[in-house]
């Protein structure tokens, strides 16, 4: 049943296809992601933006 939803959806999507815009804007948060991911993986994560644990250490 669920294919068939799927199904049904991706008919109605073929049908009406998102404007140019909101295309661009979705594949500009891709990237967006990507960079962040590309940064943090080849960078690292800063210290300075770890949150700091409030419960005292045993």
């Amino acid at each position: 049943m669920n294919a068939l939803t799927w199904l049904l959806r991706a008919k109605r999507w073929a049908q009406n296809p998102p404007s140019e815009g909101r295309v661009k804007l979705v594949f500009g948060v891709v990237a967006l992601c990507l960079v962040l991911v590309g940064i943090e993986y080849f960078i690292g994560w800063p210290d300075w933006m770890t949150v700091d644990s409030l419960r005292p250490k045993p």
